[in-house]
């Protein structure tokens, strides 16, 4: 199984290189060419959404990025840390103030993208953060005969 992992600082300009990361490693884990575009897409998605939440929430962690091949599939996990309210939580640091319900609209609607791009797709949250784990098949390389 290999691994490759990548760490940015939340800005809006670094998605493109996770994007571009992402696709590499995707075509060398043996990804079918017509799926690498979905690859970018929603690893482009993910990383944003991953940005956008650090930055309204003020935190100076770095999103994380995981890339990892296996036997049959790969998969990419898109972390962030930006603490979500726990249900039952009536803390008076819990969200729920009109920012709130903007971040968790444009929340929705790059889950909304992710899900249409990928058919593996797992999404958990907790008050330490969030991940997406999307995964696809892959075919094994075939060797020159």
């Amino acid at each position: 199984m290999a691994t490759v992992e990548l760490r940015f600082s939340a800005q809006p300009e670094h998605v493109r290189t996770a994007r571009l990361v992402a696709a590499a490693v995707a075509r060398r884990a043996g990804v079918d060419e017509a799926v690498l575009d979905e690859v970018r897409l929603a690893v482009g998605e993910a990383c944003s959404r991953a940005v956008g939440l650090h930055r309204s929430s003020g935190i100076a962690a770095p999103v994380r990025v995981i890339l990892t091949e296996e036997e049959k599939q790969f998969s990419i996990e898109v972390g962030d840390e930006a603490p979500r309210s726990v249900p039952g939580d009536q803390s008076s640091d819990a969200p729920g103030g009109s920012d709130d319900l903007e971040v968790e609209g444009e929340d929705d609607m790059g889950l909304a993208v992710i899900s249409g791009l990928v058919d593996d797709v797992e999404v958990t949250t907790d008050e330490s953060g969030g991940l997406i784990r999307m995964t696809w098949p892959t075919t094994p390389a075939t060797l020159p005969s």
